[in-house]
């Protein structure tokens, strides 16, 4: 009897356990032991063929192109084709808890830390982990990104479904921003410390010596801190 009660109990917690966990999602991976969620994405094209201009870098990951729809495609670091609300769920699996994003003038994100890297394939086949200060730098001065900036797990806002009409969904799931650098959307998953009163004299670009070439797949990787 003792013995079936153990099992009983076993099974029980394996259950438990199984609904913790997120759902498999292709292109994403979740790492409990280390505290990271890895994003399968793509170096972007800084320019775009229906663009006249360059503009700078106001999110590090976000969907590729789409046409006709709204999104910062030309204004990304890497694009990636993960549903920025499975990121989301990944990242509460690691016992995250979201805060509250900003928008606009006088605004700041909130929510728990996450360390952000871009994790690139060197020449002789062995992964390097790329801090965003390594990434980003204004192309003028050739200053990296402080590194003081940090990056926070805010969720995205809730936005209606279809104008006009009942019933809301996560923002950036139709814009597929993941992680934004400036408070010019709250449609994102992470922002970082960063306001619009920054944005105003920090212009950045992606810093072409560390990254591989445009179209190169890489790995975004998030990784929680400590609980």
């Amino acid at each position: 009897m003792r013995r079936l009660l153990g099992l009983a109990a076993v099974l029980a917690l394996a259950v438990v356990t199984a609904a913790a966990d997120p759902p498999a999602v292709p292109g994403l991976a979740v790492d409990a032991e280390k505290r990271t969620v890895t994003i399968d994405a793509k170096i972007a094209p800084r320019k775009l063929a229906h663009l006249d201009q360059v503009y700078p870098i106001e999110v590090i990951a976000t969907f590729a192109y789409r046409d006709g729809k709204k999104g910062k495609a030309h204004e990304t670091v890497v694009t990636t084709e993960v549903l920025p609300s499975a990121v989301h769920k990944a990242l509460e699996s690691l016992g995250a808890k979201a805060g509250k994003p900003a928008r606009g003038e006088g605004a700041k994100a909130v929510g728990p830390e996450v360390t952000v890297f871009l994790e690139v394939t060197q020449a002789d086949g062995t992964p390097k982990r790329l801090t965003m200060d390594k990434v980003l730098l204004d192309p003028k001065t050739k200053k990296p990104l402080p590194k003081g900036v940090k990056f926070l797990f805010t969720g995205s806002a809730q936005v209606e479904a279809e104008p006009g009409k009942p019933g809301t969904v996560y923002g950036a799931d139709l814009t597929g921003t993941l992680l934004a650098i400036f408070p010019v959307t709250d449609e994102t998953v992470c922002q970082s410390s960063l306001t619009m009163a920054d944005e105003k004299y920090l212009k950045l670009d992606v810093n072409k010596d560390a990254l591989p070439a445009e179209g190169t797949a890489v790995k975004l990787v998030l990784e929680v801190g400590a609980k």
